[in-house]
């Protein structure tokens, strides 16, 4: 999508991530998911957001930080009760420079977000770099929607919501060849005219994901359905560790 950049789909969800997104998925499974493989060390989230997921681990005295490229994500985390208390870099979680340096002991990305790097050497440099941050035994635990064989193509035009006085589109192109989507939502008022959310993925199958681990000395230690063991579904939460360790019970 011609002008889309880094920061592109936070400044234009930012004033909206919460009421459009706040359910997108188990928060509680998660938080306990992650509070329970931390036991007690440092996490970081890459794409950390409005603090969906950072606030109520923070508030489980998880010690927490993030990463996020939007401004204006990381601003409305910041106005909410407790987000002054979470450290949080503006940057790019693919990049070694930006990246908080550890060492953590869990590193996760959730809902997709690893897919926002839009191609594979920088989801690789991803994986390398916080193969780098995690501490003896550490985990990097993905969340992520595993591509099926009647992926969609081409164009598409469908409507996201429609109420009296407003209507939401979702527009998108579909290319399985480069593995690539790229949309608007595109958001029509009547007291506020159109405006236009873009957004843009790059996504990877499991093994593709697999194998950047593997190129970055990391081991896959799970995988199981979003954040509890139930069978593979279609966004399944996968773990790798930095090392080979027994893996606790109560993450299995």
């Amino acid at each position: 999508m011609e002008g889309y950049g880094p920061t592109s789909y936070g400044e234009a969800f930012a004033d909206v991530y919460d009421h459009w997104y706040a359910d997108v998925s188990d928060v509680a499974s998660t938080v306990s998911f992650i509070a329970d493989l931390a036991a007690g060390g440092p996490v970081l989230e890459l794409g950390i957001g409005t603090g969906r997921l950072a606030l109520p681990l923070a508030a489980r005295a998880v010690p927490v930080v993030g990463i996020d490229t939007s401004v204006g994500m990381v601003a409305r985390l910041r106005e909410k009760p407790g987000g002054e208390r979470i450290d949080v870099v503006v940057g790019d979680m693919s990049s070694d420079d930006d990246v908080p340096g550890g060492p953590f002991a869990v590193v996760f990305v959730a809902y997709n977000t690893i897919f926002n790097l839009l191609d594979p050497t920088a989801q690789q440099r991803c994986f390398d770099v916080v193969a780098s941050r995690l501490g003896d035994g550490g985990a990097f635990v993905v969340e992520a929607f595993v591509p099926d064989d009647g992926q969609r193509s081409g164009d598409h035009v469908e409507v996201r919501s429609l109420t009296a006085d407003a209507v939401v589109l979702s527009v998108s192109r579909h290319d399985p060849g480069g593995q690539c989507i790229e949309g608007q939502f595109v958001e029509l008022t009547e007291a506020g005219g159109v405006r236009l959310r873009p957004w843009a993925i790059r996504y990877s199958s499991p093994d593709e994901l697999d194998g950047m681990a593997a190129a970055a000395g990391l081991e896959l230690a799970s995988r199981a359905a979003e954040w509890i063991q139930t069978p593979l579904p279609r966004r399944p939460r996968t773990m790798y560790r930095s090392t080979a360790v027994p893996i606790p019970d109560c993450v299995r």
